[in-house]
């Protein structure tokens, strides 16, 4: 529109103009404002901060030294513990027979003798044994037959229980794809196989890993507490998802198409009694009212939702997001100095913190994103601080996040998986790894222990805590 057709207008139409254009800038800013979050204003991972702003200018103008590589002054000092004596196979003492400076005879000293460990890798360090089976001639019955052989070795093949564990431990907690355990088991072990019986000696695995796997499913329903989380998840191109359910002592990996609710109910039930963690999805909100299930909405996702604010151009709702940010930062303060308090001061902190925080997002400016926030609090305000007045209820979903870290990781490398097998693959092998990271044990020995199980017909082993 030109100077002319400007001063052709009148007073109420120029009115409208102005205030046109201004809802255009407002959309437009907005729109900025989102396509510049981040992993500290959204819930996006710190890998997509692809390009970060500048950093500010040291203050009085000084250029702020450089940390050098490494250990820094005052940090604890962190040494590997030796391994004990039931794991070492050789010992070795040295001792001198003369001082090494005059020659003179020397006495025994009180001081503890110096330890050094070495560890080394021994010829191939596997077994291999062959099993000649000889052949008899019955003249009666004029028949060739043979011994058999045990029926241990019938059921594991080429590879022994601890051999398989080795192939799928490499599968699942390396990454490694069947051509690099291929070319490991060739170069280091000298053992030629083929890709086609390591995917074999997987899915056997997989198969050992079932029960175990099932009776940690199972067991989710009647939990106190759970965190959930999601992510993406590619089978042979197609989009799925993969669950993520962390109890205080195992987690449960779920890969499913759907990301809806239907996925909570199938494996929690309708009737879960406990505390779902979750971030503010969608499937959590239709879970809780169909199924009338108490939740603990992630506190760290509300602010870095409240952190946005802070960055948009509108004043007002700039301001609100700040006031917002500084009573979450004062109830955290207060959260992290829960052990110098007693139970009862603590408690009255929290509910005068949370107070302090419902009031300021419900105090919401006319602005659609401070009313959206203020909506939040309106219908699940108590879903927000939960954790206040239920023992062991975290206040973030940080745990979930966690545990699903490793699936990320796979995702990247593997690509995904390309069959059903595949995707039940995942979930127990996931399962597996997390919960015994979770209870202290070796994975790799959990699954040695499945496996043989499984071929010599045993019951198999729990992921249960004792």
């Amino acid at each position: 529109m030109d100077k002319r057709e400007l001063k052709g207008l009148s007073k109420n139409d120029l009115v409208r103009l102005v205030l046109s254009l201004q809802e255009r800038l407002e959309a437009l800013e907005r729109l900025v404002a989102r396509g510049r979050k981040n992993s500290s204003t959204s819930s996006k991972p710190p890998s997509s901060d692809i390009v970060k702003p500048p950093k500010p200018p040291a203050k009085n103008g000084g250029s702020k030294k450089k940390r050098k590589i490494g250990g820094q002054p005052g940090h604890a000092k962190h040494e590997r513990n030796p391994l004990p004596p039931e794991d070492v196979d050789k010992a070795f003492e040295y001792s001198l027979c003369a001082c090494g400076n005059c020659g003179g005879s020397l006495k025994a000293s009180a001081q503890a003798p110096q330890l050094f460990q070495h560890v080394e890798l021994v010829g191939r360090s596997i077994e291999v044994s062959d099993h000649w089976i000889e052949w008899s001639w019955c003249p009666t019955c004029k028949t060739a037959q043979h011994a058999d052989l045990p029926e241990v070795l019938q059921q594991s093949g080429l590879f022994g229980p601890r051999m398989r564990a080795f192939v799928a431990y490499l599968k699942g907690a390396c990454h490694a794809s069947y051509t690099t355990i291929q070319v490991l088991l060739r170069d280091v072990f000298g053992v030629p196989s083929s890709t086609g019986y390591l995917a074999k000696v997987v899915n056997q695995t997989s198969c050992a890993l079932a029960a175990p796997y099932a009776e940690l499913r199972d067991t989710l329903a009647g939990e106190p507490s759970l965190n959930v989380d999601e992510t993406g998840h590619k089978d042979n191109g197609k989009r799925h998802w993969t669950w993520c359910f962390r109890a205080r002592s195992y987690t449960v990996f779920k890969v499913d198409p759907s990301r809806g609710s239907a996925v909570l109910k199938e494996v929690l039930g309708e009737a879960f009694g406990g505390v779902l963690g979750a971030d503010y999805y969608s499937a959590y909100h239709k879970y809780m009212a169909d199924c009338s299930v108490l939740l603990q909405f992630c506190l760290a996702h509300l602010i870095r939702d409240v952190r946005y604010m802070t960055t948009l151009t509108d004043k007002v709702t700039k301001n609100y997001g700040q006031r917002m940010l500084d009573a979450l930062k004062q109830l955290f303060k207060i959260l992290h100095r829960r052990e110098k308090m007693s139970a009862e001061r603590f408690a009255k902190r929290m509910e005068q913190a949370k107070a302090t925080v419902i009031k300021k997002a419900l105090s919401a400016p006319p602005r659609s994103e401070a009313q959206n926030m203020a909506a939040r609090f309106r219908e699940n305000s108590e879903s927000y601080f939960r954790f206040i007045t239920t023992p062991g209820v975290e206040p973030t979903n940080n745990l979930a996040e966690q545990a699903i870290r490793h699936v990320v990781i796979d995702r990247r490398i593997t690509q995904g998986t390309r069959s059903t097998n595949g995707q039940r693959w995942s979930e127990r092998i996931w399962t597996t790894m997390a919960t015994c990271a979770q209870q202290g044990k070796s994975a790799f020995e959990f699954i040695s222990e499945a496996v043989l199980a499984e071929i010599a017909g045993l019951p198999p082993p729990s992921l249960l805590p004792a």
